[in-house]
């Protein structure tokens, strides 16, 4: 990676140097000699290369800068002008006709005298380098300034940048803006070679520019005239932080996830569906933009997290870990809230709870220029490019707070961002749902006189094989949790009015055993089957994500869920109906005089028989 950004960086001075040709010697220059009464004028037209190449639009290679203002660039790139790009400008050296005898012959170049030498140590050169010095001023031709220029930014590329644009920023002056066309144009300069740093950048630009250099005036093409009213078309490539917010249930048990903790792909989606009582995992994956130097360094990347009321933060288990690729695969660092590179902040809100992640002035330092990833010879600095991950744990509420059904629990974040010297700020916006159900199941006896209090449920989530636990708040179930045996699952007993109102279980299949029911009421002859499916519906009109739609069955027949507060599909309706038993005679005093009289009789019987087949034996 070091190496393919390396090379991007000498690709990208020598095409800003060959874009933007100084004065090269000239066969003619001794006929067009420099008008020093004259000023020149400087324009610029910022364009968004990277949009523009993607389209097909345009085609760097093959475009030369002549210095000269060129319509069918501005036709072609119109659409793709960046606006709110500054430049700062500073005049280096003067501009002079150089006429001496070289090499046995008479030659007359342009060459630039330097009396300051801070612009030539920041590109590796010293008087020695001159082609001749005299009354102190150092003189250099332009071919000598260009090379040292593409070496300097192809072998530090990021420590040139900074020095040249920390050295325009203290001594030059500022061009206005680009505006709606990209353009900005000062006019009136002193004739000479000035150096032109990009100092300010719109949010979405990944990197400023390279430094580069403008000779005022400059030869035109065929090298017979001199142009005093120089046109550039330095370009910027674009793209903007990337921000998705994904969530997923914590348990590795219920098979929605491998609990691995390493992969980004493992359970995480826009939506998952998760009980009352549940853990659920959150991660925020972005991308940070490019960072080549101090005009594009980040000082401000803050993270604000808000979870809807029905769930709560875990707190103290926020994680950042920083990646070389998009995949999360290639692991460079990892803080946790202890470093103190980001802190976290908590508030309560009438919507739900907030966490904000904010990065420290020693994070942003880290971020910015870090060497751990490009060292100290590439374009890029810091984690330019990189993917960071943020984790962190909440859990489902077991009251009324959460919201069951379509609605969902949504769980936005927004990325606020910022790079130096931009007076102003940019937001990224992503958000994750959960969703939850319930169970509405209405007792009753077959001839309406059966007691409620003596009936027994449990509730056993077949799926993922446990059993659910509850409470009870208002007359309402909700899940709190899971129970492995079958003794420690809660016994949901309907109420006065025969329901039972189960709140907060994920999209599985239940099971539903009736252990007990009323004196004279046969128990149900087998369990009742529930089945929550929730899939994919219409997206989400803020971050136009896939949202979940839910239905059911019970006893695999379609039941229609019913809605709650507004929220549709929440809860799986059905009736559970106790049949009387047959009836015994029963033991009372009117049972025991009937049994008593029969018996009575039935013994008079037996006597009565005895009596006369004793007197039949006598008389034989």
């Amino acid at each position: 990676m070091k190496k393919i950004h390396r090379a991007l960086a000498l690709i990208m001075a020598i095409a800003v140097i060959c874009c933007l040709p100084i004065q090269a010697s000239a066969a003619n220059e001794a006929a067009a000699v420099i008008d020093y009464s004259k000023t020149a004028a400087l324009s610029l037209y910022k364009y968004d290369l990277t949009s523009a190449e993607a389209d097909g639009a345009w085609d760097t290679d093959a475009y030369v800068s002549t210095g000269i203002y060129d319509q069918s660039v501005n036709d072609a790139m119109s659409s793709y002008a960046v606006q709110g790009v500054e430049f700062m400008f500073l005049r280096v050296a003067d501009i002079s006709l150089y006429n001496g005898d070289e090499n046995g012959g008479h030659k007359v170049i342009t060459l630039y005298g330097f009396t300051d030498t801070t612009f030539l140590t920041a590109i590796g050169l010293g008087t020695a380098d001159a082609h001749h010095a005299e009354n102190g001023v150092s003189y250099f031709t332009s071919d000598a300034l260009n090379t040292a220029l593409a070496a300097a930014l192809s072998n530090n590329a990021t420590s040139v940048k900074n020095s040249l644009e920390s050295f325009a920023k203290s001594s030059g002056t500022a061009m206005p803006v680009t505006d709606e066309y990209g353009h900005s144009q000062v006019s009136g300069l002193a004739l000479g070679l000035y150096l032109v740093v990009e100092t300010r950048v719109p949010e979405n630009i990944t990197s400023t520019c390279n430094p580069f250099l403008v000779s005022l005036p400059m030869t035109t093409i065929d090298g017979n005239a001199w142009n005093y009213d120089v046109t550039v078309y330095p370009k910027n490539r674009s793209g903007m932080p990337t921000l998705e917010k994904t969530v997923r249930e914590a348990k590795a048990d219920t098979g929605k996830n491998n609990g691995l903790t390493n992969d980004i792909t493992d359970g995480y989606a826009a939506s998952a569906s998760a009980s009352a009582g549940d853990v659920v995992d959150y991660q925020i994956i972005s991308t940070l933009p490019t960072i080549t130097s101090q005009a594009s360094f980040l000082n401000q990347y803050t993270f604000v997290d808000q979870l809807s009321k029905g769930i709560t933060y875990n707190k103290n288990d926020v994680k950042i870990e920083f990646f070389e690729d998009a995949a999360c695969t290639e692991p460079m660092a990892a803080w946790d809230e202890a470093c103190g590179k980001f802190a976290v902040s908590y508030s309560e809100l009438s919507t739900g709870q907030k966490m904000t992640i904010a990065m420290t002035e020693t994070g942003l330092a880290e971020i910015n220029d870090s060497e751990a990833v490009y060292g100290t010879d590439s374009l890029n600095r810091g984690y330019s490019d990189c993917t960071l991950r943020i984790t962190y744990s909440c859990t489902l509420n077991s009251d009324a707070k959460l919201v069951y059904g379509d609605s969902g629990n949504p769980n936005a974040v927004t990325l606020t961002w910022s790079r130096t010297n931009i007076e102003y700020t940019d937001t990224l916006y992503s958000d994750a749902h959960v969703y939850s159900y319930g169970i509405d199941m209405t007792k009753k006896f077959s001839d309406g006189a059966g007691s409620f209090e003596n009936v027994k449920f449990i509730l056993r989530n077949d799926t993922d094989g446990y059993h659910v636990t509850a409470k009870l708040l208002d007359g309402v179930y909700y899940v709190t949790g899971h129970a492995a045996a079958e003794s420690q699952a809660t016994v949901f007993v309907p109420g006065s009015d025969g329901k039972v109102i189960l709140r907060g279980l994920e999209d599985d299949t239940y099971v539903a055993t009736e252990l007990e029911t009323d004196e004279g009421y046969n128990l149900l002859k087998s369990s009742i089957t529930v089945v929550i499916s929730a899939v994919e519906g219409e997206a989400c009109p803020d971050c136009h994500r896939p949202l979940l739609t839910a239905s059911a069955t019970v006893n695999d027949k379609a039941v229609e869920m019913k809605e709650d507060n507004g929220s549709v599909h929440a809860a799986v309706p059905f009736t559970v109906i106790n049949t009387k038993g047959f009836e015994l005679p029963k033991t009372g005093s009117y049972g025991t005089w009937m049994f008593t009289v029969c018996g009575v009789l039935a013994m008079g019987a037996a006597a009565f028989i005895l009596f006369k087949l004793s007197r039949k034996k006598k008389s034989m």
